[in-house]
């Protein structure tokens, strides 16, 4: 049996002595080991919420960042300072600089840990394309097609030569679960656009994608692009059970439900999702 239990999330269950933050990560765990897959945005959130999962982080085989931002990368060097030397997978745009706009000040919001940091305390391992991680389990690789919409944000800039630009998230993947039944698709913030990321792993991946988990970077999407989402995923997705957290918004969240019914689920701190091998 694989097991992927959400360690933090925006949004924790009352009463389950889980903390919450804006921030997220997975523990993915399979016969063949397990990936902690991001780190939250604080080291305390993520580090108490695996002690009370009886989560321990000697146990993990390896790591995947999906993008730079510090609500994914936050804690990350107490990860390494609990287990150094794991071999961590990234794009290779994950070390740009990166900034968010507002009230006329840009704020730093990437990765803290520069890359000379993290190849001193850890295996790095930086590629376009797509990655094994442990058997089963890929790294989308870079996701260059973007014919849809991405999750973007109006906030989101890099800097560059000609002055400040629109962030183009070139470091964003998801991770591909291969399951007997089928593909598990585990997603960070799903900056690419989710559309963007689905049909990438039809390329690159063989069998129906049978899942979704994560943020998915609908909080803004209108009524008009969620209508769109919904009838792509009815056409080429469908049946395709969706648990949702983090940057996919409450009324996204609702309105994916109004179409899919009990196939969409909130994934809260503390969610356990189970898939056959």
């Amino acid at each position: 049996m694989i097991k992927i239990t959400c360690v933090v999330n925006d949004v924790a269950p009352l009463n389950a002595g889980l903390q919450s933050e804006h921030g997220i990560s997975f523990w993915i765990e399979t016969p063949q080991g397990i990936v902690l897959f991001d780190t939250a945005q604080t080291a305390p959130v993520l580090l108490h919420n695996l002690e009370q999962l009886g989560l321990r982080l000697q146990d993990v085989s390896a790591m995947a960042l999906s993008h730079a931002h510090n609500d994914h990368t936050g804690g990350l060097g107490a990860v390494l300072s609990e287990k150094a030397g794991l071999p961590i997978y990234v794009l290779p745009d994950i070390f740009r600089p990166r900034y968010s706009f507002h009230d006329g000040e840009y704020k730093a919001v990437g990765m803290t840990l520069s890359q000379k940091d993290l190849e001193q305390r850890a295996q790095l391992k930086i590629s376009a394309a797509p990655q094994e991680i442990i058997p089963g389990l890929w790294t989308t690789g870079e996701i260059t097609e973007r014919p849809e919409a991405q999750g973007s944000s109006r906030h989101h800039f890099v800097p560059a030569e000609a002055g400040w630009q629109a962030d183009a998230y070139r470091d964003d993947l998801s991770l591909v679960l291969e399951t007997s039944q089928g593909l598990v698709v585990i997603c960070g913030c799903c900056h690419a656009g989710l559309l963007n990321t689905l049909f990438h792993i039809e390329r690159h991946f063989s069998g129906p994608i049978i899942a979704v988990l994560g943020g998915t970077h609908l909080l803004t999407t209108d009524a008009a692009g969620l209508e769109h989402i919904i009838a792509i995923l009815q056409e080429r997705y469908a049946p395709l059970d969706l648990y949702l957290n983090h940057c996919t918004g409450e009324h996204a969240i609702q309105t994916l439900w109004e179409a899919f019914g009990e196939r969409v689920r909130h994934c809260l701190a503390g969610t356990v999702v189970e898939f056959k091998e």
